[in-house]
């Protein structure tokens, strides 16, 4: 470190001098013990001092940590695809080369195959992702070229998703929910539901809603996302005056049988092109069905809410 320099903390130090391309990857390479200040690894909230020599080894591209312990149910699989019945609270993916208790995981410690190919290595082959509050059927391609058919069919409309999901509120009948969606001005983690289907800055989402049964003050409806963008589902059922239960972030009230951070929303159904799943091309014909069954903490909810009628 030049002697002119003013000290700086060890994690910031590594992205200002183009290190670390990140702060978030910068502890990553502290925490392996790929950083060393005058030839000893400190914390990542060291102070480097002006006449201190910093060595970092050139990380190795980061990789997803199996992990054999982490309960895993596969609901489908064959030579293309795996689908896990994902719990509510955990997340699909690491971060970062150190965590551990992921989806994918327990995923690559059961089929290493799942951890090769993709673009972005801590995401292995996952198909598409699921909120960490949300859970139910996660697909996992066994190859990249299997990757490829699969996201194409989603994008292409051809793999059909249905989620459940416990609303605030009386919903009779369908909706069909087009506004565009874009990030928050001010929060990083929220979504927004935009000005019509083609608001500025936004991307094009149509959700289908379905009323299945009135619950004391919620509905009980199956959604059925014709796009992929992150929060859809939330954001759209909240801006149409339906906030899922228990999503506090987007303006639902707690509800006591849901722990902090879950709220009632499931995929509970797939129904994929046999084509898709056995590695040929798509036809829209000739499905599989894949069934993920409702947790114990969502079937807890609906009989929390049928009990109590009131809010």
């Amino acid at each position: 470190m030049p002697d002119d320099d003013s000290p700086l903390r060890l994690d910031l130090y590594l992205v200002r001098h183009g290190i670390a391309s990140s702060r978030r990857q910068a502890r990553d390479l502290i925490a392996r013990g790929l950083v060393q200040v005058n030839g000893r690894r400190l914390q990542k909230a060291a102070a480097v001092q002006p006449g201190d020599r910093v060595e970092a080894a050139p990380p190795a591209p980061p990789a997803i940590a199996p992990d054999s312990e982490l309960p895993l149910t596969v609901l489908y699989q064959d030579a293309t695809l795996l689908v896990i019945d994902k719990p509510g609270l955990m997340p699909c993916h690491p971060l970062n080369s150190l965590e551990r208790r992921t989806v994918m995981n327990g995923v690559v410690a059961r089929f290493p195959e799942t951890a090769l190919g993709s673009a972005k290595p801590l995401e292995g082959l996952l198909v598409h992702r699921l909120d960490n509050g949300t859970s139910g059927a996660l697909m996992v391609a066994r190859s990249l070229a299997g990757l490829e058919l699969l996201r194409s069919a989603l994008r292409r409309g051809e793999i059909d998703r249905r989620y459940l999901a416990l609303v605030e509120g009386r919903l009779d009948g369908s909706l069909e929910l087009d506004a565009a969606i874009g990030h928050h001005r001010r929060s990083r983690t929220r979504m927004v539901a935009l000005d019509g289907p083609r608001g500025a800055g936004g991307r094009p989402a149509i959700t289908r809603v379905d009323g299945l049964r009135q619950l004391g003050a919620y509905t009980l409806v199956e959604a059925r996302p014709a796009t992929g963008n992150r929060h859809q589902i939330r954001v759209h059922l909240a801006a149409a005056g339906f906030p899922i239960a228990g999503d506090t972030q987007y303006g639902a009230q707690p509800v006591p049988t849901l722990a902090a951070g879950r709220f009632f929303l499931h995929l509970h159904q797939l129904a994929i092109p046999v084509a898709v799943s056995e590695g040929q091309i798509s036809l829209r014909d000739n499905l599989r069905t894949v069934l993920a069954p409702l947790p114990s903490d969502l079937a807890l909810t609906l009989a929390f809410v049928a009990r109590n009628p009131a809010k």
